[in-house]
């Protein structure tokens, strides 16, 4: 029952800025930790960063820390991925995913703490 759907891929040039959108239905999203993850051909799917519930605590892969920046409103029932200072190696499809039944202060930093999960969306940032 549960849908999520990304938006906001694109082409960037290096040093550029994007931002995810990642929309949910089907549930009660205000119980939700929310994450996004990347994956790249013929790589497994890595954490980005995670965002609680609450919204309360954040947290993020070593390699996006002081350049992305995850939030949440949930009364639009959407989590963000804002993406500056991107780098040719932040190439990607990025997924939103989401776990029901989230304890706060926990980073959920592993694709089997989620349930659900949306189609991705391409970013492509170019030299």
């Amino acid at each position: 029952q549960v849908q999520l759907v990304e938006s906001g891929g694109g082409l960037v040039q290096a040093g550029g800025s994007l931002r995810l959108s990642c929309t949910a239905s089907g549930g009660t999203f205000s119980s939700a930790a929310m994450g996004w993850f990347r994956q790249t051909p013929g790589k497994e799917r890595d954490f980005v960063g995670s965002i609680s519930r609450s919204a309360s605590t954040t947290y993020y892969h070593d390699s996006v820390k002081g350049r992305f920046t995850i939030s949440r409103d949930n009364a639009k029932n959407t989590v963000y991925l804002q993406m500056n200072s991107l780098k040719p190696e932040d190439t990607a499809v990025y997924y939103c995913a989401a776990r029901n039944t989230a304890y706060l202060y926990i980073p959920y930093r592993s694709p089997d703490d989620y349930t659900y999960w949306g189609q991705g969306t391409q970013v492509t940032v170019s030299s």
